[in-house]
């Protein structure tokens, strides 16, 4: 068997797509049938202009190809990343050319991934199985200026149509995205295979927390993750942290499309209890995490984000730590479900956020039965199983 893994990002890129596709593609490679090869095309680490990472633009080991496509220059616009996927799709379509395969699995944030992955395997003749993380047609409504939403989105639905009624079979990460697909797509067949928890955050999990108490006595509030419109935190921290000042401290680690405008924003407000740092590496990032009194997350108060569940949540809960969550929707459902002590409050609502984080225990305890039922390698393993049965027509 010959197998076509599509991902925009794969190890050592810090981002959901690549910890998910590394996971897979390694859960593949040990169940796939003896004498198969796994041809995996991604690009060299791109996620932060602000972070890189040293990897091979070619690496063979065990019947797995990996082939890193170098980007230009880009930053988190829709302009940069456009061309960037440009570029991206035409070395994929050269690199695929002369090769066959029977299976094209193919994993997709902003649609175009899967659109790419549905073109080739309708010219290889090949299996599809796609893996959806977002539903980049009902969020541009929502991040987009309207001239631009009227002319982008009539295309994007077309092409998200295209992609998904070629799909063998469609993954959706969330649950909550059953109501968009369900509807749309009532002949397909879905599979809920979520996000979940690495082994580095497990293993931290496991280990004695290293807190240090602060010397002025603030709560440790930490942030990592995107700074993007979709997190909205340029819309909610600058408040937020006034509102808290005498309470809490907050650092806020990572990059993306507005950072500067919450370091602005920051300014504007005269804070002096927050902290803007740099995306670190994950043995870093778990420190961070260790230090912490509370862990925060929070998307924009935007209709397409009461569908998603942020990977974030399953780091965040492996750790122990109390989780202050701006989140609606099906992500608020899931953390009231399935995370102990968690404080929910809606979207940039600030004196929501304030009464919320009075509800916190601060304390740190462990969540055994959320990391036994969310550990990736497990949720890996069962989705590379479902992938092969479908290869083999079991499915």
């Amino acid at each position: 068997m010959k197998v076509l893994v599509l991902s925009f990002y794969y190890e050592p890129d810090l981002s959901a797509g690549s910890f998910r596709t590394t996971t897979l593609v390694h859960a593949l490679e040990s169940r796939i049938p003896s004498g198969s090869h796994i041809n995996v095309v991604t690009t060299l680490p791109n996620r932060y202009s602000t972070f890189s990472a040293d990897a091979p633009q070619t690496e063979s080991r065990h019947g797995v190809m990996i082939h890193r496509i170098a980007l230009p220059p880009h930053q988190s616009g829709m302009v940069d990343q456009s061309r960037a996927f440009f570029a991206f799709a035409r070395a994929v379509v050269r690199l695929v050319e002369s090769s066959d395969f029977d299976l094209v699995f193919a994993t997709s944030s902003r649609l175009m991934t899967a659109v790419l992955g549905a073109w080739i395997a309708r010219k290889k003749k090949a299996i599809l199985y796609l893996d959806i993380r977002d539903i980049f047609v009902d969020t541009i409504k929502d991040v987009l200026p309207r001239h631009l939403t009227l002319v982008a989105k009539p295309l994007l639905t077309l092409l998200e149509r295209w992609a998904v009624n070629r799909a063998d079979k469609v993954n959706l990460v969330s649950e909550g995205f059953a109501g968009y697909f369900t509807i749309r797509y009532p002949h397909l067949c879905f599979s809920y295979f979520t996000n979940g928890i690495d082994e580095e955050f497990i293993a931290a999990s496991l280990t004695a927390n290293i807190k240090r108490p602060n010397a002025d006595g603030l709560v440790n509030v930490i942030y990592a993750g995107n700074l993007g419109e979709g997190q909205g935190l340029h819309s909610i921290v600058p408040e937020l942290a006034k509102r808290m000042r005498g309470v809490a401290h907050f650092k806020i680690i990572g990059d993306g499309g507005r950072k500067e405008v919450l370091r602005a924003a920051l300014t504007e407000a005269g804070v002096d209890n927050v902290e803007l740092l740099p995306p670190v590496n994950r043995d870093h990032l778990i420190k961070a995490y260790q230090e912490a009194d509370v862990l925060f997350i929070h998307l924009n108060d935007y209709d397409a984000f009461k569908k998603v569940l942020p990977s974030k949540l399953f780091e965040y809960g492996a750790m122990g730590k109390p989780i202050w969550a701006g989140v609606s929707g099906y992500a608020a459902e899931f953390i009231k479900s399935e995370i102990a002590n968690t404080a929910v409050f809606n979207p940039c609502d600030i004196d929501g956020a304030v009464s919320a984080f009075e509800e916190l225990t601060l304390q740190d305890a462990p969540r055994t039965t959320f990391i036994a039922k969310y550990a990736r390698a497990n949720i890996s393993n069962k989705m590379a199983e479902d992938i092969l049965a479908v290869a083999s027509g079991e499915a």
